[in-house]
């Protein structure tokens, strides 16, 4: 048995090998990345009158992203007009290779593929829209064909959709849900704040799920923390200040968001306290962030204040 698995095994490879066919050759020099080139570095300028002079007449562009399967793409004219409005709208921009990568030239055998050469290049394009404020930090994969002219017949361009989905969605005003300047979620955020300020920890631990978790701002690694470990950092406040009072700064908000469908109070507090080791006084000014769960329950605490009033 183990010969005929062997002989089945090496009849395979034999197979795999000798189906290989080279279809043409990658080249890493080529006058066709030459004109990629000069092509990318004319956007990076921002002189877009140059840019027509890169561009095939039969030229088209394509973006393999859309849910379109039938796009024709657009051409030259059009092509060259969003470009321009694109460009012109976004500060700070850069077309640059992405890290490790470099473009390649592929003049490939077949006959339909003889008066031309393919260049593909994997980029990173940066910047900031002027209008939206939106960060543009994408990855951009290309892939051009170059006729004998050394023109440029065709692109295929895959970015992100998001960022464009971004930029387009900021554009207009919208709403995003709900503000509460009255909630039972903001009611029990005051009470777990007001029972441990009384030192009533079951009832103010009974606000928060089992797995929630919590942040603090003076967290210089800026993880967070289970449960069980903030119940160990609260006994040793406990253990080294005594709490004179809690008052609430203005007064909490409950915002209930349309996307995600999620909810969060934001609260502003001062904390009086009297440190037991040498009786200092201390005022300490909180910002709390609560996400609700859809119990009413706290699933993380974010706690804003400056630790060395502590110290």
């Amino acid at each position: 048995m183990k010969k005929v698995t062997l002989v089945v095994i090496m009849l395979t490879m034999f197979i795999s090998y000798a189906q290989k066919k080279t279809n043409g050759t990658v080249y890493i020099n080529h006058p066709a990345l030459d004109v990629v080139d000069t092509y990318t570095k004319t956007i990076n300028s921002g002189d877009l009158t140059k840019l027509d002079t890169f561009l095939a007449d039969d030229f088209r562009a394509y973006n393999p992203t859309t849910d379109n399967q039938y796009s024709k793409g657009i051409d030259k004219a059009t092509f060259l007009k969003r470009m321009k409005s694109w460009r012109e709208s976004i500060d700070y921009f850069s077309i640059t290779a992405a890290k490790g990568a470099y473009p390649d030239a592929i003049e490939y055998k077949d006959d339909n593929q003889k008066d031309v050469v393919w260049v593909l290049s994997w980029d990173e394009v940066k910047g900031v829209h002027k209008k939206t404020g939106v960060k543009i930090n994408m990855n951009l994969h290309r892939s051009f064909v170059i006729n004998k002219a050394n023109k440029i017949k065709t692109i295929f361009i895959y970015d992100n959709p998001e960022i464009n989905d971004e930029i387009y969605d900021s554009q207009t005003e919208r709403t995003n849900g709900t503000i509460y300047n009255h909630h039972q979620n903001i009611n029990n955020v005051k009470n777990m704040l007001f029972a441990f300020e009384n030192k009533d920890l079951n009832k103010s631990y009974s606000y928060f799920t089992s797995d929630a978790v919590f942040s603090d701002i003076n967290n210089l690694d800026g993880k967070s923390i289970s449960f069980d470990e903030q119940k160990a950092i609260d006994k040793k406040v406990l253990d080294a200040y005594d709490i004179v009072g809690l008052d609430v700064i203005g007064y909490p908000d409950y915002m209930h968001y349309e996307l995600g469908d999620s909810g969060v109070v934001y609260s502003w507090w001062t904390w009086h306290l009297i440190r037991k080791s040498d009786k200092k006084e201390i005022s300490l000014p909180v910002h709390y962030q609560h996400n609700m769960g859809e119990n009413g329950k706290i699933t993380r605490e974010m706690a804003y204040y400056n630790g060395i009033l502590l110290k």
